[in-house]
């Protein structure tokens, strides 16, 4: 069984939000029209506190898209995005959601990012979705959405890990730095990752 995993199409990883993709807007229609050809269709919701420590606004001095270790690992500071209950926390409303079965929300842990849709960076906590689909039956998944160089790879990536089948739809996802992405692309397919 085949699912479709819709990675974070929120209001503030659009243009005018919080933490912008650039053309990110451009993969709804996409992902809209390809929901359809998936036996089961599941979505991410980046869902952070306030006061989240991978928000730059968390460590004076620091500035925006700054790195720094934090909890024993590489943090990126982020403008202050997807705060739970905000409208650019809110899924983009030209997304479909009638055939999304399940909303698997991230980041809530105050201490630690998450990435993936599947665990936290230190993968400390699982958010379920491995156990959802495993008991669905799902042996195969196809990551879209945004940004491909930041959740849609780390989600696509842990699902090899967790012994499905995974692949990137690279026309409905769109990266934050492409050069990036191009390097995680290679990694990812070495591993046995597709593009699809």
């Amino acid at each position: 069984m085949k699912a479709l995993i819709i990675i974070d199409i929120q209001l503030d990883f659009l243009p005018g939000g919080a933490l912008a993709v650039e053309r990110g807007d451009e993969v709804i229609p996409i992902i809209n029209e390809l929901q359809s050809s998936y036996e089961l269709v599941v979505a991410t919701q980046d869902w952070h506190p306030a006061n989240h420590k991978s928000f730059f606004t968390e460590h004076p001095g620091k500035q925006v898209f700054e790195r720094i270790q934090w909890n024993g690992l590489e943090q990126v500071l982020w403008p202050v995005h997807c705060v739970q209950g905000t409208a650019g926390a809110a899924l983009a409303p030209e997304l479909s959601t009638n055939a999304v079965e399940a909303i698997f929300r991230k980041g809530m842990d105050q201490h630690i990012d998450s990435y993936s849709g599947f665990f936290d960076n230190g993968r400390k906590k699982s958010t379920g979705m491995a156990d959802f689909l495993k008991g669905r039956g799902v042996t195969e998944v196809a990551v879209c959405g945004l940004a491909a160089d930041y959740c849609v790879y780390y989600t696509a990536n842990d699902a090899l890990d967790l012994g499905f089948k995974a692949g990137i739809i690279e026309h409905a996802s769109r990266a934050i730095d492409p050069e990036r992405y191009q390097r995680l692309k290679l990694d990812f397919q070495e591993k046995g990752g597709q593009i699809l």
